[in-house]
């Protein structure tokens, strides 16, 4: 029998003008006055007949979708078998991604190694070439729209993977291979600024199908585990940096690494993004994408939390080149050393992870929790100045002792405090933007990075620290110290929480956009109404 519904879709001229039904059959009556109505709701004009063509389809796929997951499966295959493996696809590949660029680590300590004793630079050089290798990751809110709207067969995050970490393998081989690349600082700062270049793209597309996943899925904090798998390759990349430094020289550590990189070329290659069962988004100018993003960003509830974990890191002028220096010149410390103290804090940075996921961000509101880790980094900069004072000593205990246990705390804290942050933003984002939120947050962050630094490299030259002096080094700790206070001055810049926060937006939103432009209101509301969307599928 057929379906009147179907017949009207497929054959719509003849419901224009439905033939005339004779007097005195009620069934065939009531059958054709029934028809009539279906032709008059469905068959209006040729949009109303796409529009109820693409509704009915869903609502068949709906249908076919629930009896699949209720045990009619009429397929040769099982759903859910195939729908298991992707997932495990899609997992890998973030996993990976993670834990490689985690063991980035891995060829930066025998970079610095090399810079600092063979090429003999001074600490102000080192830091100000560490801190310049960065700047590719200022421009992650490009490579993020780009990967928002711009599709590469097909698909808008695996090939953004594949390109960053070849570009990668291209600059790490290009220094283990060729000995010039790695004698002439030019050409060395090159190969860096290369490889931060594709860390940049590798990392914002895996931000971004990270979150993307997590909003598909109903999967609310997966960045704690992302942070979970950098952490574990950051103790196994600084575990083996310092061993292999000991014993073999730096470009046998960057030779080492591009062939992981390799591995996670491979995968990648090999994954297909559309089996991970995203959303194929419709295609927009690159135009739209950014008024899109400032639409966003000007919105209170991301505006002020965003402001105010910039200025904690900008705000404070890191010495990070110069004590290492100090580190490895006056006290003579090993690499191993230096790499085990990489190790311990890789470790307490994956303790505070798995701790604020199982208990902290359901117990600790999201205020007291920044502040008083901004509290206890505050703090933890004056491990420094004991070390540098010989404080340590005094109280028996050795500088190795010292520096394993307490030279990373201060840095371990600093990359903790981002997570909720990134967890908030995350969350917040709509449908189509995932790229260039998450990427606006990290180049964000490299920026107020790169600006502390130079702030860093400013201060020791005004107070004069040199590879062969450093008596005003514990002076310039102590700047640090105080400049980190800063921040909790202007602390009710983070929300109390992030559920409570959003009914604050609600208002501030509401206020800010009688004052801003359109299109702020407009992705803004999206934002809420995006969540509401997410929570109704959830329920169903």
């Amino acid at each position: 029998m057929n379906n009147p519904l179907l017949l009207s879709i497929t054959n719509p001229v003849k419901l224009l003008k439905p033939s005339t039904i004779p007097y005195g059959l009620n069934l065939n009556t009531t059958i054709n006055k029934k028809q009539q109505q279906l032709t008059k709701t469905i068959v209006l004009n040729s949009n109303t007949r796409s529009r109820t063509t693409t509704t009915f389809t869903s609502s068949l796929s709906l249908v076919r979708r629930r009896n699949n997951n209720g045990g009619g499966v009429t397929g040769g295959f099982d759903e859910t078998e195939v729908c298991r493996r992707d997932q495990g696809n899609a997992v890998l590949l973030c996993a990976l991604g993670y834990w490689v660029q985690g063991s980035r680590c891995f060829p930066w300590l025998a970079l610095n190694f090399h810079m600092s004793h063979c090429l003999h630079l001074k600490p102000s050089t080192l830091q100000l070439v560490q801190y310049t290798a960065i700047l590719p990751m200022v421009a992650k809110p490009l490579y993020g729209v780009l990967s928002d709207v711009l599709y590469i067969d097909g698909a808008r995050r695996v090939p953004y993977i594949s390109i960053g970490v070849l570009l990668q393998g291209l600059a790490w081989g290009s220094l283990a291979i060729f000995p010039g690349s790695r004698e002439a600082l030019p050409s060395l700062l090159g190969l860096a600024l290369l490889s931060n270049l594709g860390a940049s793209v590798t990392e914002v597309a895996q931000d971004a199908l990270v979150a993307e996943y997590g909003l598909r899925y109903q999967m609310n904090g997966l960045q704690s585990y992302a942070l979970m798998a950098s952490a574990v390759g950051g103790i196994l990349g600084n575990l083996l940096g310092g061993y292999c430094l000991v014993k073999t020289p730096p470009r046998i550590l960057f030779l080492a690494f591009t062939a992981l990189l390799s591995l996670q070329l491979t995968v990648s290659l090999s994954s297909k993004e559309e089996s991970f069962g995203l959303a194929r988004i419709r295609e927009t100018s690159l135009k739209k994408q950014f008024n899109d993003l400032m639409g966003v960003i000007q919105g209170d509830e991301v505006s002020q939390p965003l402001t105010w974990i910039i200025a904690s890191i900008a705000m404070v002028p890191l010495l990070s080149g110069s004590v290492f220096c100090y580190q490895t010149q006056v006290l003579n410390l090993d690499p191993w050393v230096i790499g085990m103290s990489k190790v311990i804090g890789q470790l307490m940075l994956l303790c505070l992870t798995v701790v604020y996921d199982r208990y902290l961000k359901k117990t600790l509101p999201m205020r007291p929790l920044v502040h008083i880790v901004q509290l206890l980094y505050a703090l933890s900069l004056l491990f420094d100045y004991i070390l540098v004072k010989q404080i340590n000593v005094t109280f028996g205990i050795s500088n190795k002792a010292f520096v394993l246990c307490f030279s990373s705390v201060a840095e371990i804290l600093a990359q903790f405090k981002i997570l909720p942050f990134s967890v908030l933003l995350a969350n917040m984002c709509p449908g189509g933007c995932e790229g260039s939120i998450t990427s606006f947050l990290a180049s964000a962050l490299c920026l107020s990075s790169i600006v502390s630094g130079f702030a860093g490299v400013g201060m020791a030259n005004a107070i004069g620290v040199t590879c062969n002096n450093y008596a005003n080094l514990p002076a310039g700790i102590l700047i640090q110290s105080l400049a980190a206070m800063l921040p909790l001055w202007f602390i009710h810049y983070v929300p109390m929480s992030e559920n409570g926060f959003e009914r604050e937006g609600k208002r501030g939103l509401s206020k800010r956009s009688r004052k801003n432009r359109r299109v702020g209101r407009v992705v803004g509301q999206e934002i809420f109404a995006y969540r509401r969307e997410r929570d109704a599928e959830a329920q169903t």
